[in-house]
């Protein structure tokens, strides 16, 4: 699943294409919306909080998307006779004179007032992201949250925005274990700062993990092997990648056994 950066990178784009601009054509493939008719709206602005996506048209309506596991928006030039990709995968169509943006495999659509957005994000925490992000609140959702540092982290109403890449490698750089119940203030505030300065730098330069996608490969910082390991609730777990040398010990029932090395993965 698309982590906060790469959302907010997608939101910029749809941005510089669309914002200003008058809709003259909108095809919204999905229940309830089919017959929605929003041409001859203009795009006031496309905004992110956390992974969800907020079009917002000068009609006071918001079209909120939300890209699941293997969603993307994707941009290309306005043609005659309309897109090029008319297949199943399509899931919105929003076309302007100069540009056309088509949500693939979208894994949640809805349109929804734009002073009622909280429907579809009030539940969420502060964006990690956020020019108004409030680390205070963030680090008080956690501490409430309790459990595992590493599946709160993950849960989207604490803080919006971190997925397994940032909270593995958040955690992995803070050197705590990702299964830690007891973290201090002190320390949820670090954690919280060091996620938010790693993911502010991955907007705008490439970021190579140092423990996501890695295990059974060497620890860059003392040797010792990366693992994997399930994370969270059930229904709900993650992978959690760590080095249990720099971060205080093995997962709950992981027994230290042989893994099969497999190589970084990139967003």
């Amino acid at each position: 699943m698309p982590e906060g950066d790469t959302v907010r990178r997608t939101c910029s784009r749809l941005h510089e294409a669309l914002a200003g601009r008058r809709l003259l054509a909108v095809e919204l493939r999905w229940p309830g919306l089919s017959t929605t008719n929003l041409a001859g709206a203009t795009v006031v602005e496309v905004a992110s909080h956390g992974k969800h996506i907020l079009i917002r048209l000068d009609t006071g309506l918001t079209l909120h998307s939300h890209l699941k596991m293997e969603g993307q928006w994707r941009i290309e030039r306005t043609r005659a006779g309309g897109p090029a990709s008319r297949h199943d995968d399509v899931r919105a169509v929003l076309v302007t004179e100069a540009w056309t943006a088509l949500g693939l495999r979208l894994g949640r659509l809805d349109l929804v007032r734009t002073a009622e957005e909280q429907s579809v994000v009030g539940h969420l925490g502060p964006d990690i992201l956020g020019a108004d992000f409030d680390a205070g609140v963030a680090v008080a959702n956690l501490a409430r949250a309790g459990g595992a540092i590493g599946a709160a982290l993950l849960d989207q109403r604490n803080l919006a925005g971190i997925g397994t890449i940032w909270a593995s490698e958040s955690l992995f750089v803070e050197h705590l274990n990702p299964w830690r119940e007891d973290l201090s203030y002190d320390e949820l505030h670090r954690l919280v700062e060091r996620a938010r300065r790693l993911m502010l730098a991955a907007l705008t330069q490439r970021v190579d993990p140092c423990v996501h996608g890695r295990s059974g490969r060497p620890c860059q910082r003392c040797g010792g092997m990366i693992r994997v390991a399930r994370i969270g609730p059930p229904t709900r777990e993650r992978a959690m990648f760590y080095c249990p040398a720099c971060q205080g010990g093995l997962a709950p029932g992981d027994h230290g056994g042989p893994l099969a090395p497999r190589g970084a993965r990139r967003r």
